[in-house]
C-alpha cells in the first residue's frame, strides 16, 4: 500500500480545492449561462473538477490569474463536448443564429470582465477572433424580437437605470414594482417576457419569493440581481440561472439579458 503517495494526492487535492474554491461561483455562474441551465451548467463544471483532481498535472495554474487558470481548465474539458453546437440552429431568428462561439465570448468578457486577450486564452482561439465573435454576439442580440420586461428592484434610480438599459437594448419596460406583492400584481397582469429582480424588497420581502409566487403561474426567464452572489451560489439549494451582481457593470446586464432570452427562444428550460 503506497501510504507516501496517496497522502501526496490528498495534499494535492486539498492544496487545489483552496486555490479553486474562492472561484468555483463564478464558473458556475459561467457554465449555467452558457448552457442556460442549472443542473446541466452544474454536472459540466463537476466533471471538469473530477478529472483535474484525478490528474491535477492537467490544470496549469498561473498563480498571478488562478481565476484564468479555472476558466482556461474547463474550456479545456468542455470544448471537445461541444460535438459541433457552434452551428447555429435555422429556425429563423437572429437569436437562433447566434452560435455557441459567440456566446463564450461574450459572457467571458461581459458578464465575467476578463479582457478580450484573456477570453482568447481560456477558449483558445485568436484576440481578433474572439472580438470578432464579441461584436457579432452584441449585433443579433440587439437584432433579435423585442421583449416585454418586468423590474423587480427598491431602489429607484437603480429600476431606472436598468429601464433605460432594456429599453437602449429595443426592449419594452412593462411594470415596476418595489415589493414582493406588487410584484406578483404586476406579473399577473402583464405577463412579462423576462424579468429582473433584485433579492431584497423595500418592504423587508423577498424578490426570491415573488418570482417563485410568479413562476408558478407561467414561465418566464428571470435575472436576479444582488450585492452578494456568492450567498446564492453555495451550491447547497436550488440556485438561479443568471445573476448579475451589485453594483453591475451595463455590459453585465446586455449580455445576461441576451442569454437569458437566447435560451427562452431555443426553448431550453433555465434549471
Amino acid at each position: 500500500m503506497n501510504t507516501d503517495g496517496q497522502t501526496t494526492s490528498a495534499t494535492q487535492a486539498l492544496t487545489l480545492r483552496s486555490m479553486l474554491g474562492p472561484h468555483l461561483p463564478y464558473l458556475r455562474r459561467y457554465v449555467r449561462a452558457l448552457v442556460g441551465n442549472q443542473l446541466a451548467g452544474d454536472q459540466y463544471v463537476r466533471a471538469a473538477l473530477e478529472a483535474v483532481l484525478a490528474d491535477p498535472d492537467m490544470l496549469e495554474i498561473d498563480h498571478d490569474s488562478v481565476r484564468l487558470s479555472l476558466f482556461r481548465m474547463f474550456h479545456a474539458f468542455w470544448n471537445p463536448l461541444r460535438n459541433g453546437a457552434d452551428e447555429p440552429t435555422s429556425r429563423g431568428t437572429p437569436i437562433d443564429a447566434l452560435p455557441i462561439s459567440g456566446r463564450e465570448a461574450l459572457l467571458l468578457t461581459a458578464m465575467e470582465g476578463f479582457s478580450i486577450a484573456d477570453a482568447a486564452v481560456i477558449i483558445g482561439r485568436s484576440s481578433e477572433a474572439v472580438a470578432q465573435e464579441v461584436a457579432d454576439a452584441r449585433t443579433q442580440i440587439a437584432a433579435a424580437i423585442r421583449s416585454r420586461v418586468l423590474i423587480i428592484e427598491d431602489e429607484p434610480i437603480i429600476s431606472m437605470h436598468l429601464g433605460q438599459m432594456v429599453e437602449a437594448m429595443g426592449h419594452y419596460v412593462v411594470g415596476t414594482a418595489m415589493t414582493r406583492d406588487e410584484a406578483v400584481r404586476t406579473a399577473r397582469a402583464v405577463r412579462p417576457d423576462l424579468v429582473l429582480a433584485d433579492i431584497q424588497l423595500a418592504d423587508g420581502s423577498s424578490g426570491i419569493d415573488a418570482v417563485e409566487t410568479i413562476l408558478v403561474d407561467f414561465d418566464v426567464p428571470v435575472i436576479f440581481i444582488t450585492a452578494y452572489p456568492e450567498r446564492l451560489l453555495t451550491g447547497e439549494r436550488v440556485e438561479p440561472a443568471y445573476l448579475i451582481t451589485k453594483p453591475f457593470d451595463p455590459e453585465t446586464v446586455i449580455a445576461t439579458i441576451g442569454q437569458a432570452l437566447l435560451t427562452k427562444s431555443r426553448g431550453t428550460p433555465e434549471s
